[in-house]
């Protein structure tokens, strides 16, 4: 049955239709929500927000935890509506799922923790006291990516919830339903329907939030994430941004080889490589090379792609036209500089309008565009590396810094190396789980983005913090003088004191 919000007679709307990419069919449409309206729905969020701040952070924990536990049980309705937006397979929604129950867990016991106002030393011990409160900004702004549409959608406005703001959420245009469906289970669990609001559309709507909240939480394209950055800025708010990746891989020679395959050709071509996480480039020590591509023709082709019902399928199809397009003008562009696809390299028809076969290329080279832009589809480009420092400049020879990964058996050797490395996060010996542990603070350097999500640093990042100091008054008068004889002859003692107490 399509989805649909389409007007009633007499009412002219713009609409969006939402098609399914294995077949192309419209399974339904949405109203591309006005300006004006948007206004409207920041103003009733800025006033709900007043309430429910108020709020203590255990008393919004627990709308959030009764939440989590109503998606839980709603998993297969979720999984069936990410499916039809996005052709993925039903274990790659059902990732979503299990990703974001962590993350939810990890705030629904740590939040009234972290949130809690801190103790701070003061100029003048046991007469002075100091604390800091972190408060909320208000109304936050989240846009979200087609993507992962469940997962992206909710993973910074939960805990901008949590931190006592109000938020609107803009979904893709593309991938609307997931995150709308969330939702509204979101009404089901208790939060009021002012905190937290959908609006639909395309940059337009995007624009507009980013015009009038005081917080925006962006997850896109490096090229849209510098222009909600310059608006940002220019009127003084705070901002997050998650954008684009060309994520490098380094294969030493010690690597368990089979591990090592089968965990690239997960990470590559998962959600048909559309993954902003996703390794995108390998380097692999000349010593093992060979032997590496062996090992990953082996597993590729253990890789079932298809639209098929169940968790048996690994890829399903990659979910608009403009993605396929860039990972075939990847390959052709490789193709003529000298690479060699040694795995895949087709479309797929016979399956449905955009499904793309696990790809594989072997001697590929910086001057090919697969090496340094980023493909956003099931491509692994392997290049061969013959010193450890060769691998290490390589991997930072790129505009981004989001996720990297490195495979041996020497995890002393791993973490030398992944402090030179420009990434905000390094796994090893399994990629992409860095940013999928609930306590680690995930994001990106360079033209990867600015922010952190997950972690104390994710829940933060949604507060601004407030100091608060109280002095006795003990041995006061009034006094015009800034410091008097007594006053400095204290400061001097203090000063003796605390090279050697530190807490004092």
């Amino acid at each position: 049955m399509a989805i649909s919000n389409r007007p009633q007679s007499g009412e002219m709307y713009e609409h969006i239709d939402v098609r399914n990419p294995v077949t192309n069919e419209i399974i339904g449409s949405v109203r591309q929500t006005p300006r004006d309206e948007i206004k409207e729905a920041i103003e009733r969020a800025r006033n709900a927000q007043i309430g429910w701040s108020a709020l203590t952070t255990s008393e919004r924990v627990k709308f959030i935890r009764k939440w989590a536990d109503l998606i839980w049980k709603q998993q297969e309705t979720l999984i069936k509506l990410n499916r039809r937006e996005t052709g993925k397979t039903d274990s790659g929604a059902f990732l979503e799922i299990i990703v974001l129950d962590n993350i939810l867990q990890y705030y629904i016991h740590q939040a009234p923790t972290l949130l809690k106002s801190q103790n701070r030393r003061t100029v003048v011990p046991f007469i002075q006291k100091a604390k800091v409160f972190y408060k909320p900004h208000g109304v936050v702004g989240v846009i979200s990516p087609w993507n992962y549409p469940y997962l992206l959608g909710l993973i910074d406005l939960v805990p901008a919830l949590i931190a006592g703001n109000s938020a609107l959420l803009k979904p893709s245009e593309v991938t609307p339903f997931t995150a709308e469906y969330a939702i509204k289970l979101m009404y089901e669990a208790g939060i009021p329907r002012d905190v937290v609001q959908v609006i639909h559309g395309d940059g337009r709507a995007g624009a507009t939030l980013v015009e009038h909240v005081d917080y925006i939480a962006f997850t896109g394209s490096t090229a849209t994430g510098r222009k909600v950055a310059e608006v940002a800025a220019k009127r003084l708010i705070p901002y997050s941004l998650e954008l684009g990746g060309k994520d490098p891989c380094i294969v030493l020679e010690d690597a368990d080889l089979d591990m090592t395959a089968s965990g690239l050709v997960r990470s590559a071509f998962e959600n048909a490589g559309q993954v902003c996480i996703s390794v995108e480039r390998v380097y692999a020590d000349a010593r093992i090379y060979d032997a590496l591509m062996d090992k990953l023709q082996y597993y590729a082709s253990r890789y079932q792609i298809g639209a098929g019902d169940g968790m048996d399928i690994h890829m399903g199809s990659m979910t608009n036209t403009r993605e396929l397009e860039r990972t075939e003008a990847h390959i052709h562009d490789a193709i003529s500089k000298g690479a060699r696809v040694i795995f895949g390299g087709r479309r797929r028809p016979d399956l449905g309008p955009l499904f793309f076969e696990p790809t594989i290329l072997a001697d590929v080279d910086h001057s090919m565009d697969v090496m340094r832009q980023e493909t956003f589809g099931p491509i692994l480009p392997v290049m061969a590396f013959h010193t450890l420092e060769e691998a290490i400049r390589l991997a930072n020879d790129s505009e981004y810094g989001l996720s990297a990964s490195i495979f041996t058996r020497n995890l002393k050797r791993a973490e030398a190396i992944a402090k030179r490395l420009d990434t905000g996060d390094v796994s090893v010996n399994r990629p992409q789980m860095a940013v999928a542990t609930p306590s680690l603070p995930s994001g990106g350097q360079r033209n990867s983005g600015v922010g952190r999500r997950n972690g104390k640093e994710g829940l933060l990042r949604f507060t601004h913090t407030q100091s608060f100091l109280t002095d006795s008054l003990f041995g006061q008068k009034p006094e015009l003088r800034l410091a008097d004889p007594f006053s400095l002859q204290v400061a001097l003692i203090l000063r003796t004191i605390r090279r050697y107490i530190k807490f004092i």
